[in-house]
């Protein structure tokens, strides 16, 4: 499998303009919790038969990102693989932007790929983060390890930060960090990893976090903390909370540390190392090349984040509670409890719905990490569960989406096996929802599913 599709498939303050029922950026808040609003979704669907369908729309080939819904518009990044623009020829990192009410394609931006092949930007790869939309404006990262800030109603340029050019960043094989806009400053991490083949970060002083303004594209802090530390890549997001009235803003480090900032200032605050529970092997080496790639995610005084790679370690991994007011650890379920795992979670009404690589679903007490339930899915998952309407979904690595009811106790209220009644189009992903409808993004196409009015 390959290692970018393995690892990149997988985040306060109110931004401007936002609709109530939008979800205009990974986890749909600065906090990354993938927590929705909506009520009256759909609980059954049959995409081929178009039962409860409301649209379908065209992309490339691979889609990693989630799409994000925003002033009655939907973003999602592909690739240039099914070409809406026959000018457009050849292997594209593609942004597409579509009506919220009825899939019309509207624009696109185009993007080349890097002159350094699949080391930095590997072939066939398009977009892969998802984009943030505050007011007017879009921001993403190209695969071309920029950042990029366009008009959201036509995709008319405003600014681009080259990452690489002007940062001096080295992407090990492509580029995924999704964008966080809070206030005037847009969170990213850069990208910078170790070299494809030699595992050594050629450019160490390089940043790996940085801030920048929103209106301008210049950088205003950065940080480089990771240093030669980075195990592979560095393909998280940050997200955003406020812990005992002061906002702070954390970083998945490729070292498999998560580093906390004052968001104003880049100020550090706390770091803590999410390997810690690992023996060292006697050369220094942590036992596994376990890195972070999940987003880490805000519940009140807590950030909850889970450490995995699962082409280096598939089988034990580790979900933490972590207290924000100090980077000390609460709880932590590791080992055989809990493997490997790239997904985010989702916190509701005091329980953490989590998932791991090796098909486990599971339900923890925020406020002490007891396990209240575990289903096994018999798939792998990469996407991270959504709740809302009182459901959880969930998408497996065989397309298959998962509804349990929320709560205490396990109940499964439907399964959804869309591949197997019609193409393989759906693979791993992670379902949203925005103004009644819930987005399933397949291999090929976006859908838009709701109950019809």
């Amino acid at each position: 499998m390959n290692r970018v599709l393995t690892l990149i498939f997988t985040t306060s303050v109110a931004a401007p303009l936002l609709h109530a029922d939008d979800w205009p950026m990974l986890g749909g808040r600065p906090d990354r919790n993938m927590v929705s609003p909506e009520k009256g979704l759909p609980l059954t669907w049959d995409v081929w038969q178009k039962k409860n369908v409301k649209w379908a729309a065209d992309l490339g080939t691979n889609n990693v990102g989630t799409p994000v819904i925003n002033g009655g518009r939907v973003f999602i990044g592909t690739n240039n693989e099914k070409p809406r623009d026959p000018a457009v020829k050849g292997d594209k990192g593609i942004l597409m932007c579509f009506s919220e009410s009825d899939g019309k394609f509207l624009w696109q931006a185009v993007h080349d790929k890097l002159s350094t092949g699949d080391a930095e930007d590997v072939a066939r790869y398009g977009i892969c983060c998802t984009p943030s939309i505050v007011g007017d404006h879009i921001y993403y990262v190209s695969n071309r390890t920029e950042l990029v800030c366009r008009a959201a109603k036509d995709g008319k340029p405003v600014w681009t930060l080259d990452m690489k050019k002007e940062l001096g960043i080295s992407p090990n094989q492509a580029s995924s960090s999704c964008p966080l806009v809070v206030g005037d400053l847009v969170f990213v991490l850069t990208g910078q990893g170790a070299d494809y083949k030699t595992r050594k970060v050629k450019n160490p002083k390089a940043p790996s976090f940085i801030a920048v303004n929103r209106v301008t594209g210049k950088v205003v802090w950065q940080d480089s903390s990771p240093g030669d530390k980075i195990l592979w890549g560095q393909w998280g997001s940050p997200a955003y909370g406020v812990v005992d009235g002061k906002p702070q803003v954390a970083f998945p480090g490729g070292d498999g540390w998560l580093y906390t900032f004052e968001p104003a200032t880049g100020k550090p605050l706390w770091k803590f190392n999410c390997k810690g529970h690992e023996k060292p092997l006697a050369n220094g080496q942590p036992e596994t090349a376990n890195q972070l790639v999940a987003t880490p995610v805000y519940a009140g005084n807590r950030v909850l984040i889970a450490i995995g790679d699962p082409e280096a370690s598939p089988d034990k991994g580790c979900l933490r509670a972590i207290d924000a007011t100090k980077g000390a650890e609460l709880w932590r379920v590791a080992g055989d409890d809990f493997m490997t795992s790239m997904s985010s979670v989702a916190v509701h009404e005091d329980l953490v719905y989590a998932t791991d690589i090796n098909s486990y679903v599971n339900c923890f007490e925020l406020a002490t990490g007891k396990r209240l339930w575990r289903q096994d899915l018999l798939s792998s998952i990469w996407g991270t569960p959504l709740v809302a309407d009182g459901r959880v979904y969930v998408q497996t690595g065989d397309g298959e989406v998962i509804v349990f009811q929320a709560g205490r106790e396990l109940k499964v209220l439907t399964k959804i096996e869309q591949s197997k009644k019609g193409p393989a189009e759906f693979e791993h992903g992670t379902v949203v929802a925005a103004n009644g409808v819930l987005y399933l993004t397949g291999k090929t196409k976006l859908f838009a599913i709701a109950v019809p009015k």
